[in-house]
């Protein structure tokens, strides 16, 4: 779920130029089963969003989202955000998602894509940090510097394509300033939701997998 993308050509995760950007979300899930939100796009408001949602899925990871476009553009982190500017972490495309992705919270139920539960683990704005150049064109360049205002996640913070092809890999990480704290780990250190306090094991064991009406 929460993952990085590939702009600068078509692949098998997505294409930038696709006229339909949210085709493969809704291709891959049942929204009227799974409490997830339907697949539409959404011009947003004031100050970019972003959101990092904790994802226990087949294996725990951490997706990263990031608005552009009127879509939430998504990179799965397996071992998640941190402060630590030494740190990098890997980061992989994954399908863009609506803008009300940005709110769920709950269990995506057995046998529909991404099953598990998820927390919004951190929320905020976003700049470009970028003079001269918009953040879709430097994803598309592969290479993006932003500051973030969360609750968690704070300061600037690189996006870096490292590699191309069918299966492109990007690297996330902080960027050296004020707000880095070197020898951190934020994952580990805050590890329930910014909107519920819950944890994962908190929210699985009071959500009914397909209860979340607002969302679907």
């Amino acid at each position: 779920m929460l993952g990085i993308l590939f702009i600068a050509s078509c692949t098998h995760y997505y294409c930038m130029n696709d006229s339909d950007p949210l085709a493969k979300y809704r291709d891959r899930r049942d929204l009227s089963e799974s409490p997830e939100p339907l697949g539409e796009l959404t011009d947003g408001e004031g100050e970019p969003i972003f959101v990092v949602q904790k994802h226990a899925a087949s294996t725990l990871h951490y997706d990263l989202r990031l608005e552009s476009g009127g879509v939430l553009k998504s990179w799965a982190v397996p071992k998640g955000p941190s402060m630590d500017p030494k740190v990098r972490r890997l980061a992989v495309p994954t399908e863009d998602h609506p803008m009300a992705y940005a709110g769920f919270e709950g269990v995506i139920p057995e046998g529909h894509y991404g099953a598990g539960t998820v927390i919004v683990w951190d929320r905020g704005t976003f700049a470009n940090m970028k003079e001269g150049k918009g953040f879709a064109e430097s994803l598309e360049e592969g290479h993006a510097t932003i500051r973030l205002d969360g609750e968690k996640l704070r300061g600037g913070f690189a996006l870096i394509r490292t590699g191309g092809g069918g299966r492109p890999r990007w690297l996330f990480f902080k960027m050296k300033d004020g707000e880095a704290r070197p020898g951190s780990d934020v994952a580990e250190e805050m590890p329930d939701s910014v909107v519920s306090g819950r944890s994962l094991e908190q929210v699985a064991l009071e959500e009914e997998p397909a209860d979340l009406e607002g969302f679907a």
